[in-house]
C-alpha cells in the first residue's frame, strides 16, 4: 500500500511550478507587493530565487514608499500616523549616543524618549567629540543602511527579524527607561511578528518606510538646529551647541550644517546605489 501523499506538498524553491510563477508575475505590481500564497507561500520562494522579479519589486516598493512618505508629510490631518515614527527616530538617535559612548571607552548610563518626540541619553566617559554627533548621524546612518539592505539583499523577512530582535535587546540591556523601553520592546515585537506573518513585499514596504522616515527626520532635525542653534531641552543643550563648546571658534550652526550635509550624503548614496543606479543600468525593469 502506497504511503499517503503529504499535504501541502514540498516544493523546492528552484523547482516551483512554472504556472504559479507565471501567475505571480502577471499580478498587478501593487498586488504582487502583498501577495502571499495561502499554502506554500510561493511568493517568498520566487522573491529569493528569481532576481529579476525581486528587482522589479524593489522598484515598485521604493516608489510606493516615496508616495506614502510624500502624502504623510504634506497632509496635516495625517500627522498622527507619523507620530510613532517620530518616537522611533528619537529612540535610534539616543541609542546612537549610548553606543558611541560604549565604543569609545565610556558607558551609557541610560536613555529615554519623551512624549513630545524629544529624548535624552546620559553617558559617562568616552570621546565626546564622537558621542555628540552620533545621535543625528547615527540615525541617518541607520536609515541609509537599512534602505540599502532592504533594496539590495533579498531577505527582507530576516532583516525584520534581526532588527526586531536587536531593538528588544537594546531596550532591555542598554538601560532604556520610560517610553524608550516601551518603544524598543513594542517595535521589536511588531517587527518580529511582521517577519513571521507578513509577506515579503509587506516586510520590504515597512522596512523602507522606517528607513526613509528615520533618515529624513534626522536631516530635518538638523535643519531645525541650524535655524535654532540655541534650542535646548530644559537645561540640556542640543548636540550642536554642546559640540560648539568643545570646539572654540566653530559655532553650533556650522556643526549642524556639516552633520546635515553628511546625513544627506549617506541617504543619497543609499538611494543611488540601491535603486537609481540599478534602474539606469536596466536591472529594475
Amino acid at each position: 500500500m502506497a504511503d499517503a501523499p503529504q499535504w501541502p506538498p514540498y516544493v523546492h524553491p528552484t523547482a516551483a511550478p512554472r504556472a504559479h510563477k507565471k501567475h505571480i508575475r502577471h499580478q498587478p505590481p501593487l498586488l504582487r507587493i502583498l501577495y502571499v500564497d495561502p499554502i506554500l507561500n510561493i511568493e517568498a520562494k520566487f522573491m529569493l530565487f528569481d532576481r529579476p522579479l525581486y528587482r522589479q519589486q524593489v522598484l515598485w516598493i521604493a516608489a510606493l514608499t516615496g508616495i506614502l512618505v510624500f502624502v504623510l508629510w504634506n497632509i496635516p490631518a495625517l500627522d498622527f500616523l507619523l507620530y510613532p515614527f517620530r518616537l522611533f527616530v528619537t529612540f535610534v538617535h539616543e541609542v546612537g549616543h549610548s553606543l558611541m559612548a560604549e565604543f569609545t571607552g565610556g558607558r551609557g548610563i541610560e536613555f529615554t524618549v519623551f512624549g513630545n518626540g524629544t529624548g535624552i541619553a546620559t553617558t559617562a566617559g568616552g570621546n565626546r567629540l564622537l558621542i555628540l554627533p552620533a545621535g543625528y548621524l547615527g540615525a541617518a546612518f541607520f536609515g541609509a543602511s537599512l534602505f540599502y539592505l532592504v533594496n539590495t539583499v533579498p531577505i527582507p523577512r530576516k532583516l525584520s527579524l534581526a532588527l526586531g530582535t536587536v531593538m528588544i535587546l537594546i531596550a532591555l540591556f542598554m538601560r532604556a527607561t520610560g517610553m524608550a523601553l516601551v518603544i524598543g520592546v513594542l517595535t521589536g515585537l511588531a517587527l518580529v511578528f511582521l517577519s513571521l506573518r507578513g509577506s515579503v513585499g509587506l516586510n520590504m514596504l515597512v522596512l523602507n518606510l522606517l528607513a526613509v522616515l528615520t533618515g529624513l527626520n534626522a536631516v530635518l532635525d538638523l535643519l531645525f538646529v541650524i535655524q535654532n542653534s540655541s534650542a535646548a531641552l530644559g537645561t540640556v543643550r542640543n548636540d550642536a551647541a554642546a559640540m560648539a563648546e568643545l570646539t572654540p571658534g566653530i559655532p553650533a550652526v556650522i556643526w549642524a550644517l556639516i552633520w546635515a550635509l553628511i546625513a544627506v550624503f549617506m541617504l543619497g548614496s543609499a538611494v543611488w546605489y540601491s535603486v537609481l543606479r540599478p534602474l539606469r543600468q536596466g536591472e529594475l525593469v
